[in-house]
């Protein structure tokens, strides 16, 4: 196979980069596997280019995410089934609502701050975390953070898929009450019933058809959730106040139930248990923010983010209140309320309802679950897996590979250790902050980010002070991780030290990274300017036209 390169010189830099524009694909000849390979291989992923379309950076026409997209999509992110039930862990192990909706205000600021902190990255080189993080730690290192990554992307996946079916649940109790009715031909071993398997089944499908279009295209998806959910999380609230007030047996008369050091500690769970919640997302926020036109656009993240979590967690705390009134039973779930609903106008009402969170939790599963997985699983298999057939492999995978009916009702020691995979994902976040805006002062080189034996290859394809930085972030957390998945006792320090995880496992790796290379610089990654794929329009071109961004492969 020949491949017509031409060779562009970029600006100010010592080095030429060569960019293969255009291919002709010649099929492979052979026998039955290699014309299945042939059949499989992706039209952009060449055998000289470990990348395909999606993995390179995003081209200028697609960047068309801009403040309000990105605003709307964390409106719609947490304006949410889940979002309803956010004040439920922390107020049932003995807080008030006040220290609730303080609790999960802190964290949430926290997220916000740091998913804008490495959104920067993406939106300032275009490029997913998974290329990002081959800067701090080396192509080959970095797989096992990705692969890290993906596993947490595809669990979470399925555990949402699970929300989604119970959405599409309340939609038919609506439709049809004798829905209520329908007898179980299941066993008691399967962990599920023949009504919640066919509402399951119906989300599946209705899912497919939005893993299909490209995550640029979907943007109308959360614009329309982010109008609808706010009315109808409103809605339920000033229901539930209208039938039976706030009174002092609602839940706003609880005060703290827990006094002393007990209070701070179990302030401190929930604020590492929230905060843990997001670290995915700070994660893979390249993921998204690499569609934005500039960085500038994903500024609005830091405050949307707090702001509608207060926002949903005081409206999930009103609708609980009042439930207990209303129904005798705290109901933290907005699901389980509309489905008391059964007057013809009530009915009505309960399924559009059901189905902006529906919408909710489609929109939710795209962003914070399958993409991630998909960009992961793009970059692991690029001659395989785009971004399209990624979120198709995430979504079999979590919907049905998982089980998650099994999961939540009878493994929750499973659970718990998917809830504290923080213990790891908090140092690898740190550290790929450390290394842009400390170690390499905001300024990388894109083409050598694709190419395995360039100046980022570190030793061996392994940066070894990242994998030392990664340790002393997750070891000592470790001890007090172990009793939440086990019976296994350990010292109360220890566990205190896993209830400040995140502070410790991020700041930790952040610092101890940064330490480590300034004492031990890799010289040989630093660079004088950023250079990114928009230098190509700006660049000096040696005897040719400076080619369109449509047509750029970037070569290894």
């Amino acid at each position: 196979m020949e491949e017509n390169k031409k060779k562009i010189t970029v600006s100010d830099s010592p080095v030429d980069y060569e960019l293969g524009i255009s291919s002709d694909y010649e099929p492979l000849s052979g026998g039955f596997w290699h014309r299945v390979n042939n059949f499989l291989k992706l039209d952009s992923a060449a055998d000289d280019r470990y990348s395909n379309d999606d993995l390179d950076p995003v081209p200028v026409e697609l960047r068309t995410w801009d403040m309000l997209h990105y605003s709307l999509f964390w409106i719609s992110d947490h304006l949410s089934v889940s979002g309803f039930r956010q004040a439920a862990s922390v107020m049932q192990a003995g807080l008030s609502w006040k220290m609730a909706l303080l609790c999960i205000g802190l964290a949430n600021i926290v997220q916000g701050i740091f998913i804008t902190i490495n959104g920067i990255v993406g939106a300032t080189y275009h490029i997913p975390f998974s290329v990002q993080s081959r800067a701090s730690y080396g192509p080959y290192l970095s797989y096992v953070m990705i692969l890290m990554r993906m596993i947490v992307g595809i669990f979470w996946y399925g555990i949402q898929a699970y929300t989604g079916a119970e959405c599409v649940q309340s939609m038919i109790f609506a439709i049809w009450p004798s829905f209520h009715h329908v007898p179980n031909t299941l066993p008691a071993s399967a962990h599920i019933t023949t009504q919640f398997m066919t509402a399951y089944v119906l989300y599946f499908l209705a899912c497919l058809p939005l893993h299909y279009v490209g995550i640029h295209k979907v943007k109308w998806l959360f614009a329309i959730k982010s109008f609808t959910t706010p009315i109808v999380c409103f809605a339920i609230m000033g229901w539930m106040v209208h039938q039976v007030g706030l009174g002092q047996t609602s839940l706003f008369s609880q005060g703290n139930t827990i006094h002393g050091s007990k209070l701070g500690w179990t302030f401190m769970a929930g604020l590492y248990s929230n905060i843990g919640g997001g670290v995915t997302l700070m994660v893979n926020a390249p993921d998204y923010a690499r569609y934005a036109p500039n960085a500038r656009a994903i500024l609005p993240t830091a405050v949307v983010i707090p702001f509608t979590a207060v926002i949903i967690t005081f409206l999930g705390v009103v609708a609980a209140s009042g439930s207990r009134i209303l129904y005798g039973a705290i109901l933290w779930d907005p699901l389980l309320i509309i489905d008391h609903w059964t007057s013809p106008g009530g009915r009505a009402a309960a399924f559009f309802c059901a189905f902006s969170f529906f919408l909710s939790q489609l929109g939710l599963n795209i962003a914070a679950n399958s993409l991630a997985a998909a960009n992961d699983l793009n970059c692991l298999f690029p001659k395989y897996i785009n971004i399209r057939r990624g979120q198709f492999i995430a979504c079999f995978l979590g919907t049905w590979a998982l089980t998650p009916w099994n999961i939540l009702t009878s493994a929750p020691a499973f659970l718990n250790f998917m809830s504290g995979y923080s213990v790891w994902l908090g140092p690898l976040c740190g550290i790929l902050v450390s290394d842009y805006y400390i170690v390499h002062k905001k300024k990388y080189n894109v083409y050598e980010l694709y190419n395995f034996n360039g100046i980022y290859r570190y030793w061996y394809g392994v940066n070894w002070r990242a994998a030392l930085a990664f340790t002393i972030g997750w070891v000592p957390l470790l001890p007090g991780f172990l009793p939440t998945v086990s019976s296994i006792k350990v010292v109360t320090g220890m566990i205190h030290l896993y209830n400040l995880g995140f502070f410790y496992g991020f700041g930790s790796a952040w610092l101890s990274y940064a330490v480590l290379c300034y004492f031990f610089p890799a010289k040989e990654t630093y660079v004088e300017r950023a250079v990114k794929i928009d230098d190509l329009f700006e660049s000096r071109v040696n005897d040719i036209e400076s080619p369109s961004i449509d047509s750029e492969k970037i070569s290894s």
